[in-house]
């Protein structure tokens, strides 16, 4: 009977030694990553603190793909309740501190501009861009020509830039559903 508790003692202290060492082992040091983004009447503005690149994916260029999202949906919201805008592309700031660091602050404010009829509105908005080289363009814009009526072409910005490298083409355009009633083309 000793015997058999020594061996259970035994079997429990290996256990415990053995659980022990696989929580040190699990243990793993996260980063923090914040993104932040508002819309009200006025436009967007938000911001994403974070690692550039996890993995070799450019996760803080996925920010603008976040706010493009928040643009368009904002937009929409506005044209629904008979607010006409449109983003204000001249105005657009944009900021990634910290580049090539390991960390960035990727900052995005894209204000809006009143408009005087619902067919001067834009309620589709996205981007093409990346750090350091030329946005593919022409790639972006014949992905994007699904998307349009027929008679209408995208609205696109001169190339913004910021200091640290980051390179992005702004766009929008009349959404074929949201303002159907503007289409030269109307069903």
């Amino acid at each position: 009977m000793r015997l058999l508790k020594y061996i259970v003692v035994f079997l429990i202290s290996v256990w415990m030694s053995q659980a022990a060492y696989s929580q040190k082992v699990v243990v793993k040091t996260q980063v923090q990553t914040t993104v932040d983004i508002e819309c009200n009447d006025d436009g967007c503005f938000g911001s994403y603190y974070g690692k550039e690149f996890i993995d070799g994916s450019d996760v803080a260029h996925q920010f603008s793909n976040t706010m493009s999202a928040k643009v368009g949906d904002k937009l929409k919201e506005l044209y629904s309740k008979d607010t006409y805008v449109k983003v204000d592309f001249k105005n657009i700031f944009m900021t990634t501190k910290g580049m090539g660091s390991g960390m960035v602050r990727y900052e995005l404010k894209i204000p809006f501009v009143s408009v005087d009829t619902k067919c001067d509105a834009y309620t589709s908005f996205d981007h093409v861009g990346g750090w350091n080289h030329t946005p593919s363009l022409p790639r972006r814009k014949k992905e994007l020509s699904s998307l349009l009526m027929p008679g209408e072409s995208l609205d696109i910005s001169k190339l913004k830039t910021t200091t640290e490298g980051l390179q992005e083409y702004w766009i929008q355009w009349k959404n074929k559903n949201t303002q159907k009633s503007c289409s030269p083309n109307k069903d």
